[in-house]
């Protein structure tokens, strides 16, 4: 129990510290705002030169006294850590741009910024904590005023996101928008691991064939039972999860079966195999 709990606290440490590297190494020397009260600290500093992580940290202890009034003491616990430790970060690796110097593209920036920050904030999510700051202030949208959380996040964060465009230009506003984009794509790819596995819902008249093929293959198939909402005509689908390496190859074998086969595939997020006692995730 106690080897799970240094391992979740170290995690959400790099997590922060991978963050606060990407903000004062990429980010902030940029002026490129992805939002919250990080990005919100870059206008701020720009405007009335006022230290960012003094900024953040003031913030953040403003926001937790509003989470735990409005929000309740359980929705605040997990983000006191991220909150607090998040600013500490980032003033301790203030001077980062100075041993590391970098002469990149923008672009390159940006694209840097975003992965380092998302694979930071993935490791924070994956725990069940935050680094507070604006996703308080969703939450109490969601909660006081029934805006879903995805609505939330686009009207706080994107309205930071365009007051750092109106302060630094159209030309930062879109580097911040790849940031931005590259921030969520690695954070969820963090929290719920490497793609490894596609799951398969297949409708054919040769259900039993491709069944057999499967099995042959080292997959099982489960076969369910389903009826048509309009036409009312029972029918078998087959649900297979194959890896990823054997998906394209299982496909044309399938396809030589039953030419007129058809296939639904998604991405598996998380697999368990409860007689190997193994747990595998995938995206």
């Amino acid at each position: 129990m106690m080897k799970i709990k240094v391992k979740k606290y170290l995690s959400i440490l790099i997590g922060l510290l991978f963050i606060a590297i990407a903000f004062n190494l990429f980010l902030s020397p940029y002026n490129y705002v992805t939002g919250g009260v990080s990005g919100l600290s870059i206008v701020v500093n720009h405007l009335i030169d006022v230290n960012e992580s003094v900024f953040m940290f003031i913030m953040n202890l403003v926001l937790i006294g509003v989470s735990y009034f409005f929000l309740g003491k359980e929705k605040t616990k997990n983000t006191i850590l991220g909150s607090l430790l998040f600013p500490v970060f980032v003033s301790m690796t203030e001077g980062i741009g100075n041993v590391i110097v970098l002469d990149l593209d923008p672009f390159i920036v940006a694209c840097l910024g975003g992965i380092l920050s998302g694979y930071g904030y993935g490791l924070v999510f994956q725990n069940n904590y935050t680094t507070g700051g604006t996703d308080i202030l969703n939450q109490m949208m969601e909660k006081y005023f029934h805006i879903p959380m995805s609505k939330s996040i686009l009207y706080v964060d994107g309205l930071i996101v365009f007051l750092g465009g109106f302060t630094f230009g159209v030309t930062n506003l879109m580097y911040s928008l790849i940031a931005l984009a590259l921030i969520s794509y690695f954070s969820n790819n963090t929290q719920l691991g490497i793609n490894k596995h596609r799951i398969l819902y297949i409708t054919s008249s040769r259900v039993e064939e491709i069944r057999s093929y499967l099995v042959s293959e080292g997959y099982d198939a489960t076969i369910l039972h389903t009826q048509g909402g309009y036409s009312k005509r029972k029918r078998k689908i087959l649900f297979s999860s194959v890896h990823e390496n054997d998906y394209y190859r299982i496909r044309q074998d399938m396809l030589r079966i039953d030419p007129r086969i058809f296939i639904v595939v998604t991405n598996a997020y998380e697999q368990h195999n409860a007689n190997l006692l193994v747990s595998e995730r995938s995206n």
